[in-house]
């Protein structure tokens, strides 16, 4: 679930800026209401007095001001006259020159120093400087002069300092420069105080960035907004954060942060938003989160946190978001702290068991202004007494979640306090539901309903009987998929007017096409996918449709008959997908506004010559795979300038693949770099011939996906293959390549990386429709639940692979490939490679398979393979290898026939024994040979590394405890005293009884 909070910044509705300004405002006027009344004290004071001293305070006061306005002579002697005077008395005073006035200033001063005149003059001063000194933000405009200061030069090195630590791929601090005459405040992600250039604000979110938070933030001692979610930063949340005590908002989501959140947060007072959520922290959620009584937002999502949740969250009474969704395995002792947060608005406890909290309804009613409730997976359904028997409140909630609860349908009678007239989307689906009750058709506002995936067994004309009501007026999505129904629809399913979003994947609605689903006049996004129907489509089933379609999924049905009119019905960015079916006959027309476009595994025969009817059209992604297209590729195709997924495997395409307009010319043509944006590009299993083009490496450089394999290629592998970063999977396999493994394919950086990139940032643009059976979930809900990813997307977000297998290819294989480190396959097989397997294969320790058989490799198997835990296939039959098989608990457990064709191979599994294996089994492990002058195995030398470096770090740990822990130092040499007397006492006793038997 993802509640999209970012960019917020205070959750009563206004900005940093306008906080700040407002906050000045009310000072200004505070000070203006001192200064009046100040005056008015000092004239009740004189008269009492006798003294008429006002025209000596408002001399000082407008003096003060025109020297703090840097204004000139001529203003302050012109303010020497009051404004109530004559202008004989003025001349008078003029005459008198400044001797006089000189001489006044000490008889005012005499005149008003009693302590109640005392106190007034301070608060004066107090308020003219409160009111000359208060800054502007950035934001809000500069000082009367319009005069913007530069960002102090401290504060520019503290940021440069920042930025050193920090590894920058993507160049997010590029404008960052070191030249002293830079001003900061212009930089990207910095925003300064326009009068006094501090900096206030530093936001560089989805910026790349690498590296640990430097303490170099701690020099920006006016920042209030640190915005550093969506990068990489690493290591722990450091303890000076706590220093930062002016800091309102710290965003550090979307990071890989380790460690637990530091206790010193709590000293963050004004901290309104804090969000370290999707990282790698641990430990206890600290109590001290309880101190910053001004927090707004707290997410602390997606960590792996363990511990009680500390009630002290009831302090946080202006709390109006609390995400707390798969914070990790924390539990909550009661619910009481929770029914103190007033204000609170979202609340998301997913994944935190409730099993033993009776009465919790009652906590969350409490809430009057609780709009969002979250509870999956909570263990709802082992709450005995889920709200009390005097319940009287009604609820606010808008969006109400209870998914993956287990609950069956005793649960509506708990159910129905939660809900009301103003709920909007109501969540049930992962539970064990049998339909739903009546009074669900009373939510007249409800607009979404998801019930998919419950187990048990429902009466679809029922389940549209009890939504019958003004619920089936207002419902406008419904999710029903992976659930079980029987019955065919009633006529209640035409009262569904306004519904625009229907997915009901394996429900088993066949065998029937459903003809019903053309009442549904709003109906935009349509999603009947393996439902066991096998019919053929209705002729007339297009021409009554009564809508555009923005998606249709027919997928993994029976439906046979000739493909349909695909050219009309549908609506710009749309999505077909109707692969796996028995669908035949020739692709004709399909409309210019399809973005995806799924006809795989169907009987369709002829050319794809269709697609330069819609050349200009808007298609992303094309899967023709598994089916009898034949003919060539078209020119057309090329000049898809969105297209990103290509699939065309196990067909009869072939020809050359086009490297210009006419086919045959070496030139690079300008319409090829249209093609910039392709992602994956799969032709594999076809007849394609003529060289690997360059221009794949040259121009598509966002690839993460070539598959080639199958095909009629020949010549070399291009260097510029080595020029794809993001490529994580090439197959060159089954084609007549020759020549050398490129040894620059160390530059694959992706695959070089460990670790796999996820699946949903691969593909997530081009199969956006295909999430959650449909991902038609806004921002307060997606659970991603049914991704119909191909079998090349999922390798993809799995495993990363080369396969050059089949070919002509020679030399050695290079040392470059073992700095693969984050390669899970390597097939070699089949080609006529030589030399020796590199020694350093070892540290590919990613690899699951490898298959280097039929080749000429000579010499021995490294030792490093031992290495290889995550090793599940490995072949290397019929090379030329010889000697020992390294010792290893993944290379004794494959047969014996991965190792066959390797007559000098010996040693377990084979049966054959290698030379003085008679001795021992040990000894034949370490290979030792005395006496005849050869270098000590290799083996042996790490049998005796691996020995000291263990005997190396034993030894520390127990030395470095004692020398660190003074009280475990004192608790060894305590116990190591008492065990030594006890000895001593022991063996003085034994020798005293021997010597009393030797006298008897």
């Amino acid at each position: 679930m993802n509640f999209g909070y970012r960019g917020v910044s205070d959750c009563e509705g206004e900005t940093e800026a306008v906080a700040a300004k407002r906050e000045i405002s009310t000072k200004n006027r505070f000070s203006r209401f001192w200064y009046h009344l100040s005056q008015t004290l000092c004239f009740f004071l004189c008269k009492m007095r006798g003294h008429l001293i006002h025209e000596e305070l408002h001399v000082f006061i407008v003096s003060s001001k025109a020297r703090r306005s840097g204004c000139g002579k001529e203003v302050r002697e012109a303010s020497l006259t009051p404004a109530h005077h004559s202008v004989g008395e003025g001349k008078k005073r003029g005459k008198r020159g400044g001797g006089e006035g000189n001489q006044k200033i000490p008889k005012i001063c005499f005149n008003i120093m009693n302590p109640c005149v005392f106190i007034v003059f301070s608060f004066l001063l107090i308020c003219l400087e409160t009111t000359t000194a208060n800054p502007l933000v950035a934001t809000g405009g500069g000082d009367d002069n319009g005069v913007v200061k530069k960002c102090l030069d401290k504060e520019r090195h503290a940021l440069l300092d920042f930025k050193a630590h920090l590894q920058d791929p993507y160049e997010t601090l590029s404008t960052w420069r070191v030249e002293e005459e830079e001003d900061c405040c212009k930089w990207r992600g910095v925003t300064c105080n326009n009068q006094t250039g501090r900096v206030i604000v530093l936001s560089i979110s989805s910026g790349g960035l690498k590296g640990e938070i430097s303490d170099a933030l701690l020099n920006l001692s006016y920042l209030t907004h640190l915005d550093l979610h969506s990068n990489s930063f690493h290591g722990v949340i450091p303890t000076f954060i706590g220093s930062m005590t002016e800091l309102r908002y710290l965003d550090l989501i979307n990071n890989s942060l380790h460690g637990t959140i530091p206790w010193s947060i709590g000293s963050l007072t004004k901290l309104r938003y804090l969000k370290p959520g999707n990282n790698y922290l641990s430990g206890t959620i600290p109590r001290s989160i309880g101190s910053l009584t001004e927090l707004r937002v707290l997410g602390l999502s997606h960590n792996s946190l363990s511990g009680t949740i500390p009630p002290e969250l009831g302090n946080l009474t202006n709390l109006q978001w609390l995400i707390l969704q798969s914070v990790g395995r924390c539990r909550v002792e009661n619910l009481e702290w929770l029914s103190h947060l007033s204000h609170l608005q979202q609340l998301v406890m997913d994944g935190i068991s409730l099993a033993k909290k009776n009465h919790w309804v009652d906590v969350i009613l409490s809430l009057r202004k609780l709009s969002v409730l979250s509870l999956i997976g909570c263990e709802l359904s082992q709450v005995m007494y889920p709200y009390s028997s005097h319940l009287n409140s009604s609820s606010s909630i808008l969006y109400l979640y209870l998914g993956n609860n287990r609950l069956n349908s005793s649960m509506y009678h708990w159910l129905f306090p939660l809900t009301s007239n103003s709920l909007l989307r109501l969540g049930l689906a992962i539970n064990m539901l049998d339909g739903i009750p009546k009074y669900l058709g009373s939510l007249c506002s409800l607009k979404s309903l998801y019930f998919y995936n419950n187990s048990a067994v429902v009466e679809f004309p029922v389940f549209l009987k009890n939504l019958s009501g003004c619920t089936s007026l207002a419902l406008q999505y419904l999710d029903t998929s992976h659930t079980q129904f029987t019955g065919s629809p009633s006529d209640e399913i035409q009262t569904l007017k306004n519904l625009t979003y229907l997915f009901m994947s394996s429900c088993n609605l066949g065998p029937r096409f459903l003809k019903w689903t053309q009442t549904l006049n709003s109906l935009q996004y349509l999603n009947i996918a393996n439902n066991g129907i096998s019919d053929t489509i209705p002729l007339d089933f297009w021409d009554k449709w009564p809508s555009q379609l923005r998606y249709m999924n027919l997928s993994f049905n029976n439906i046979s008959g000739n493909l349909p009119d695909l050219s009309t019905k549908f609506d710009n960015n749309s999505v077909i997908d109707l692969s796996s079916n028995n669908f035949y006959g020739q692709i004709t027309d399909v409309s210019s506004t399809v973005a995806l476009l799924n006809l795989s595994r169907n009987k369709l025969h002829g050319g794809i010559s269709f697609l330069c009817q819609v050349v200009h059209g808007l298609l992303v992604s094309l899967d023709l795979s598994y089916n009898l297209l034949s003919g060539r590729l078209p020119d057309c195709l090329w000049h898809f300038k969105e297209l990103k997924v290509l699939i065309l495997e196990h067909n009869n395409l072939s020809g050359r693949l086009p490297t210009s307009q006419n086919n045959f010319s070496e030139e690079l043509p300008l319409s090829l770099k249209n093609c910039t944006g392709l992602k994956s590009l799969n032709l594999g299993f076809n007849k394609f011939t003529g060289k690997v083009p360059a221009w794949i490496g040259e121009n598509l450089s966002g690839l993460y996906f070539l598959f080639l394999g199958s095909n009629n290629f020949f010549g070399t592998i291009p260097l510029q293959l080595c020029q794809l970063p993001n490529l994580q999977f090439l197959d060159l396999s089954l084609n007549h390549l020759h020549g050398t493994i490129p040894s620059c394919f160390d530059n694959l950086t992706s695959i070089a990386q460990e670790g796999s990139l996820p699946t949903k940032n691969v593909h997530s643009y081009s199969f956006q429709w295909f999430y959650s059976e449909g991902g038609i979930y806004d921002e307060l809900y997606d659970d991603g639940k049914d991704m119909h990813l191909r079998e090349f997307t999922r390798n993809l977000g799995l495993l990363k692979s080369i396969n050059l297998s089949s070919n002509n290819l020679t030399g050695k294989i290079p040392y470059e490939v073992t700095n693969l480190y984050g390669l899970c396959v390597l097939n070699l097989s089949k080609n006529a490679l030589h030399g020796e397997i590199p020694k350093k294969i070892g540290q590919m320790r990613q690899l699951e398979t490898l298959d280097l058989s039929r080749n000429n490799l000579s010499g021995e198997m490294p030792s490093s393979m031992s290495c290889l835990t995550s090793l599940s296939y490995l072949n290397v039959s019929y090379n030329s290898l010889s000697g020992r098989i390294p010792s290893g608990t993944q290379l004794q457990s494959f047969e014996p026939s991965r190792y066959n064709g390797n007559p000098r191979l010996c040693g377990p599994p084979l049966t054959k024994k290698c030379p003085g294996n008679e001795e021992s089994e040990v000894q034949s492990v370490v290979g030792k040979s005395e006496g005849d002058g050869e270098e000590i195995d290799e083996l042996e030398i790490w049998f005796y590394i691996c020995g000291a470096s263990g005997f190396v770090t034993g030894f520390w740990i127990a030395c470095g405890t004692l020398l660190v822990s003074r009280r475990g130092r004192c608790s060894f040499f305590h116990f190591y005293d008492s065990f030594t007397d006890w000895v001593d006492v022991k063996a003085a006793v034994s020798f005293a009884n021997l010597r009393r038997v030797e006298r008897r």
